[in-house]
């Protein structure tokens, strides 16, 4: 290739770069150039709107990204996340840094009083463990105490209602109070207090005992939570958090929690306890949600009596055919597969809509399910009824 071609090839290259460093006004400037050589790819207009929402002073940029901490903030969270996709981790970094500074977050995440000031909101808590790692840790307790308050929230509402739901569905005896030592679930009692082992006594010294009843061992249904934890996801991560907690605390039903963005990472150790469970999110970055789904299969013991909540936006950033060719076995072998799909900006579902309708297709209802009607869902789910109505509302 002759030099005078290389330079050719190059500059809409530079260009490109050029007009995403200096923003949208800069087309006036590069106006003499080809549209072709200025006009920038998906991915690029992604970052564009991305890099305007944080820099640009233009009309708009404070609607997509919000200001302050107000009702608006979950606009905040998904942005946060999203930029984890679209750059690199010192550049990620740096914007992170910036929006600290310039979107009113910095005197929140240094300033711990600021926080028992501001009214408990879901797109608060969302847009702090997006922050998580930059928070100073005079600030880290401040942090926890106002997601407690949230999840203390949540959890008034749903738990009463969910346990009744499985219970119902199951058709449970009551629990005897005097449970029998051969009623012990020795598995699940020492899952749940390896953080209890006594390096002195070298044994493990249990705080909880985990009985099975003979219903339980019959009835007995497996849970599995596979919860993405890319940019739009923070809010149902929260609210996925607390409903995971509630069933691992259940004996009638066995519980896995898994969270994926394009690494896939098991966190069913951490159910005891909500706050916990969040913290082991890390909330932005891709997704590889047919990843996830291979390492749930292990999971599957009896299909039947398994129970597969794909919690996702469905905007597979991995093997899309791959995907859909394992969840129609998973779905053909007889296990129960819904898809939640995002909540975000205030109950708004978010989600890749060309994949949902193939998922769709397999017969697996796809639906973004407001946190009231889980517990009427999980009953329907467990006793094995058409979910076409969950779609509908």
């Amino acid at each position: 290739m002759e030099q005078s071609e290389k330079v050719h090839a190059i500059a809409p290259q530079r260009l490109k770069r050029w007009r995403l460093i200096l923003g949208k006004e800069s087309e006036n400037t590069l106006g003499n150039m080809s549209k072709d050589e200025i006009s920038l790819s998906r991915e690029q207009t992604l970052m564009d709107q991305a890099l305007a929402a944080l820099y640009d002073n233009t009309e708009g940029a404070d609607t997509l990204l919000g200001a302050g901490y107000g009702a608006s903030n979950p606009n905040v969270s998904k942005w946060l996340g999203d930029i984890r996709t679209l750059f690199d981790k010192e550049i990620v970094t740096v914007i992170q840094n910036d929006a600290i500074e310039r979107k009113g977050l910095k005197q929140l995440l240094f300033e711990p009083e600021m926080l028992e000031k501001v009214e408990p909101n879901i797109g608060l808590a969302s847009t702090l463990l997006t922050l998580k790692n930059q928070i100073p840790k005079r600030s880290k307790e401040s942090v926890r105490a106002f997601i407690q308050k949230i999840v203390e929230e949540i959890n008034r509402s749903m738990e009463h209602d969910l346990r009744r739901a499985v219970t119902a569905a199951l058709n449970k005896r009551q629990h005897s109070s005097l449970p029998s030592a051969s009623a012990i679930d020795y598995k699940c009692t020492i899952e749940r207090n390896l953080k209890n082992y006594n390096k002195t006594l070298k044994t493990i010294v249990p705080d909880r005992v985990f009985f099975y009843d003979r219903a339980s061992k019959m009835n007995k249904w497996n849970v599995i939570l596979d919860i993405d934890q890319s940019g739009s996801m923070s809010e149902s991560v929260i609210y996925s958090s607390v409903m995971s907690c509630i069933l691992a605390s259940m004996n009638s039903v066995k519980t896995h929690i898994v969270a994926f963005d394009t690494e896939v990472v098991d966190l069913t150790e951490k159910s005891d306890d909500p706050v916990d469970l969040l913290y082991g999110f890390n909330l932005g970055g891709g997704t590889d949600i047919n990843k996830s789904v291979a390492y749930c299969e292990q999971f599957i013991e009896t299909p039947k009596k398994t129970l597969l909540f794909l919690i996702t936006d469905l905007c597979e950033g991995g093997n899309s055919a791959a995907l859909i060719r394992r969840l129609g076995e998973i779905k053909q072998a007889g296990v129960t597969v819904i898809c939640l799909l995002a909540i975000a900006d205030k109950g708004t579902p978010y989600y890749d809509k060309d994949m949902t309708n193939r998922v769709a297709k397999l017969g697996i209802p796809c639906f973004a399910c407001t946190p009231e009607k889980l517990p009427q869902l999980f009953e329907a789910a467990l006793k094995g009824h058409e979910l076409s109505q969950f779609s509908k509302k």
